[in-house]
């Protein structure tokens, strides 16, 4: 499928910001004074709010957007924007509450942390849910955006203690380490196991004469390009698909690794790492959509 920048950019960036405000709600970022209050809120919140906004990007009339909050029932695109607007002012008001020195109970802290990650999962499965990408529909997708929102937020966390000058243990940059690794460890599954997902279906079984062999369109369905064939039948080769895995895995995964284990208290360092994990992540999902295959390409010449 045809890869969208504005979508790039929203699970990236949405998925970093809120992987942040998990572990900020659980404690693992110590708030001491207001100007710090101020501004991890101000880096988080914009993290999460960028992401959505940019989402609308992609619509034909973004204006209309506050619409698909509507449609919660039925739709993972709308419950994943409804879960968005509940974390965001439930955020703001941790923070608010933080900035004047008011104690936010346990429970509400881990009603929080849950709500954050359920945002996470509804935005995964806006993808995981479809039948029709046989690449996407696989219990692995849901994983990998959930452990790819911890480790990049724990490398965050990390990046703005060092920035505040709070202490490092060496547990918590060990604990980025293995986090890190097993993100991409469930990444290469998913790599292995969706990728040999096929679609059940074939342009035999959509005929209906399998039964006499193999079909073969005689002419092809359209004269020239249309809507389906631009968005739907993109094609990325494998060997550059393959050289961009290893770039991702590079920028995304084993540079912040390396800057965990050599320089774990270095502001400037962990701010290079989080730098070079989003570069790793904008082409893990550019390809994550450029290798989907939609069942409508079986319909078109060249379709696998």
């Amino acid at each position: 499928m045809r890869p969208a920048w504005s979508i790039i950019f929203f699970t990236t960036m949405s998925g970093l910001g809120l992987g942040l405000a998990g572990w900020i709600v659980i404690g693992l970022l110590p708030l001491m004074t207001q100007q710090a209050v101020i501004g991890v809120g101000v880096v988080t919140l914009a993290l999460i709010g960028a992401g959505l906004i940019s989402s609308t990007f992609h619509l034909g009339h973004p204006e209309r957007a506050w619409r698909a909050l509507s449609q919660w029932r039925s739709s993972w695109l709308s419950r994943e924007g409804v879960l968005a607007v509940i974390v965001m002012a439930g955020l703001a008001g941790w923070f608010a509450a933080g900035y004047s020195g008011t104690a936010v109970p346990i429970w509400a802290n881990l009603l929080l942390l849950v709500l954050i990650y359920l945002t996470v999962y509804a935005t995964s499965m806006i993808y995981a849910s479809l039948k029709t990408v046989a690449r996407w529909y696989h219990p692995l997708t849901p994983i990998c955006y959930l452990m790819f929102a911890a480790a990049g937020g724990l490398l965050v966390t990390l990046a703005m203690l060092a920035l505040l000058g709070l202490p490092i243990t060496a547990a918590l940059a060990q604990a980025g380490i293995v986090l890190m690794l097993s993100a991409w460890g469930v990444k290469f599954a998913w790599w292995r196991l969706a990728g040999m997902a096929k679609h059940a279906g074939s342009v035999e079984s959509a005929t209906g004469l399998g039964h006499l062999g193999t079909v073969r369109p005689l002419m092809p369905p359209h004269t020239e390009e249309n809507y389906l064939q631009h968005e739907m039948g993109f094609v990325v080769a494998r060997k550059h698909a393959d050289k961009l895995r290893i770039f991702a895995i590079a920028l995304g995964g084993v540079l912040p690794i390396i800057v965990l284990f050599v320089a774990p208290a270095s502001a400037a360092a962990l701010g290079f790492a989080v730098l070079s994990h989003v570069a790793g992540m904008f082409v893990e999902r550019w390809l994550f959509f450029a290798e989907a295959k939609h069942v409508v390409t079986l319909y078109y010449e060249g379709a696998a």
